[in-house]
């Protein structure tokens, strides 16, 4: 008699998201001889057959990223019940906001045995501090709390500071967290770690939002390019995100193609490739989980500049892989861009030393083997009570 499966859904907003950061997790779960499927509110550019014909069970599950609509909201609560109900899964993993808010309190109410709610990243609810935020977090703080209230449940924190914000919110009990800095990457995709001879590269890699410091790495080129002993070129690489309050839009990036002190590529795949090609990677944003983007710079060896904010700083070591700045502040942005294309035994030292870092914490091989243990933990859990 066969062994039965365990039947593990995969929630998410965006398919796109699920590919970059998620992908080996269900691979390697389905290696385990789990039953993956995965429900996602929008594709995001990728082709879902491409995950069907890796052996998943796809689903689309209505969700609007960013919208504030009551009616589609409940619409998309509507959509994960359904979703839940028709499945019946042993474990849920929940990924981003909505997932594991709408989902958690989904999954407690038609009784989930086993819950994983994934907080990649606060959002912009947590970085503005003004009244109509704060106003939303009252909002949504019941939401909050009864999301993570679940009898069998891990939530997954990137970064302390997030886990602590949450925990002193009242929202999340500390003796289910779970710390897994980031989502990891393959570092043999990382093989060209020589820098480039030419004129230095600054290269900023992320969505084009105005919380991931967009508009202050252009201010620093622009400081820089206008002095006359500094050679230096700037790139741009990142998709706009509309739906993101934040994003950018076609508007916006003709303006500062117009102004001409950013090269601007767009999105980039070959991820590898492009941080050959530069020198220094910057990613001056207001806040973040753990971004990929300096896990990958880590991983090509490549020098870092970011904010002392939460999730950026957990990624570097200050001052041994990378330099930190100010939030919002091109000046110090560009100082430290200055530093460290003068200084090029500096960069270099910590080049190396980021990708002697990536290689003890940022393997997707922890990662993966991290969450899988907690899927079993949780499972073997249930079966005990």
């Amino acid at each position: 008699m066969s062994k039965k499966k365990i039947k593990l859904v995969i929630l998410i907003n965006d398919l796109s998201f699920f590919y970059s950061h998620r992908l080996p997790i269900a691979e390697a779960a389905k290696d385990n001889s789990y039953d993956v499927i995965v429900g996602y509110g929008e594709h995001g550019g990728v082709n879902p057959k491409t995950l069907e014909k890796k052996g998943f069970s796809l689903y689309l599950v209505p969700m609007e990223r960013g919208s504030m609509s009551i009616t589609k909201n409940m619409k998309s609560f509507f959509y994960i019940w359904r979703f839940f109900k028709r499945e019946r899964p042993d474990i849920v993993h929940l990924i981003t906001i909505k997932p594991y808010l709408f989902g958690g309190i989904i999954a407690r109410l038609i009784g989930v045995p086993c819950l994983v709610s994934a907080v990649s990243g606060l959002g912009t609810l947590f970085v503005h501090k003004d009244l109509k935020s704060r106003f939303l977090r009252a909002l949504i703080y019941p939401l909050y709390k009864f999301a993570f209230k679940h009898l069998n449940q891990v939530v997954i924190f990137q970064n302390k500071d997030d886990a602590k914000k949450l925990v002193n919110w009242g929202v999340v009990n500390s003796k289910k967290i779970k710390l897994i800095k980031g989502s990891g990457v393959r570092l043999e995709n990382f093989t060209n770690l020589n820098e480039n001879k030419g004129i230095p590269t600054v290269c900023f890699a992320s969505r084009l939002l105005v919380d991931k410091g967009v508009y202050e790495f252009i201010s620093a080129a622009t400081l820089i390019k206008k002095k006359k002993d500094i050679k230096a070129k700037f790139f741009l690489a990142g998709d706009l995100d509309e739906k993101n309050p934040t994003g950018l839009n076609k508007n916006d990036l003709d303006k500062i193609k117009d102004r001409g002190f950013v090269k601007i590529l767009g999105y980039q795949k070959d991820i590898p490739r492009l941080f050959a090609k530069s020198n220094i990677i910057c990613l001056p944003s207001y806040r973040e989980g753990f971004p990929k983007t300096l896990m990958e710079a880590a991983a090509a060896r490549r020098a870092v500049i970011t904010t002392n904010v939460p999730g950026c700083r957990d990624a570097i070591i200050p001052n041994k892989t990378g330099l930190l700045v100010p939030v919002k502040n091109s000046r110090a942005l560009a100082n430290a861009i200055e530093d460290l294309i003068k200084n090029s035994k500096k960069r270099l030292k910590m080049a190396k030393a980021g990708r002697e870092l990536a290689e003890r914490e940022f393997a997707i091989e922890n990662i993966v083997n991290a969450h899988i243990k907690i899927y079993e933990s949780l499972y073997l859990r249930q079966k005990n009570t």
